[in-house]
This record gives C-alpha cells, structure tokens and sequence, in this order.
C-alpha cells in the first residue's frame, strides 16, 4: 500500500466537483495509478444509495472500471467518497465496509461549505492517516 496518495489539482479539482455537484448526497469513486499511489484516472461513479449519509458503488460500473484499470495496466490505488455534513474521517460504515486493504481512503467533507479532504489506510479496522500530496499540474 502507498504511504501517500499523490493528485494533480486538476484531479482533485474533478474530485471535489464531483462532491459538490451530488450534494447533499454521498459521492463516490475509484483512483487508478501506479504502486507509489500516483494517480494516473479519476473514476466518478454512481453512489447506488443515493443517500446522505453512506454510499454503495454501483457493482456493474464498478466491474466496468476494474476491468478498464486492468487494460490499462494500472491498479487501484485509492477509493473516495465525500462526507456532505461530517468531517473527512472514517465513520465506523466506512470502517466496516473497507473491502480493499491494500488501498486508501480518501474522504471529502463538505461540512464547511467548501470541500476539505484527507486520506487514510483502513485495515482491520483500524485507521491511520496517509499522506496527500498535490501538485500543480
């Protein structure tokens, strides 16, 4: 697993419109990249929950986007998803439901009216903060 995920602002740009265009609902999606948490795609998915408080990716197009990672010869690197009224921390669902050990977590609170963000590693339930880093790209 990556120590830190690592995002072009333009990336994150996507990802925090991403949040902000589904709010108040929970936004979801999948950072594909390289080994070193580089990401290389941004995949904004469908939170099948529609819900504002927990999200579910919607296991067709999640299917879609493995396999499109796969040909593209890059792997997951991170999962994200916004948090529309709580602050960017694993809530004990988001514990509960981190299927993927070997990736990070990356959460978007929109509490503060304006996106903030933090990535986390979630294994066995327990959570430690991971490095963001942003360049200018």
């Amino acid at each position: 697993m990556p120590a830190a995920l690592s995002l072009t602002r333009a990336q994150l740009g996507s990802i925090y419109d991403h949040a902000l265009r589904h709010r108040p609902e929970e936004a979801c999606g999948i950072l594909a990249g390289d080994a070193d948490g580089s990401v290389q795609r941004v995949f904004r998915m469908e939170n099948a929950e529609h819900s504002s408080t927990f999200y579910m990716m919607d296991s067709q197009e999640q299917f879609q986007v493995f396999d499109q990672i796969e040909q593209d010869g890059l792997q997951l690197v991170a999962i994200f998803h916004s948090h529309p009224h709580s602050p960017a921390y694993p809530s004990a669902r988001d514990c509960e439901l981190a299927f993927y050990p070997d990736a990070l977590y990356m959460i978007v609170s929109l509490m503060d009216g304006r996106p903030a963000s933090r990535v986390f590693s979630i294994r066995d339930g327990a959570v430690e903060e991971a490095w963001l880093l942003v360049s200018g790209e």
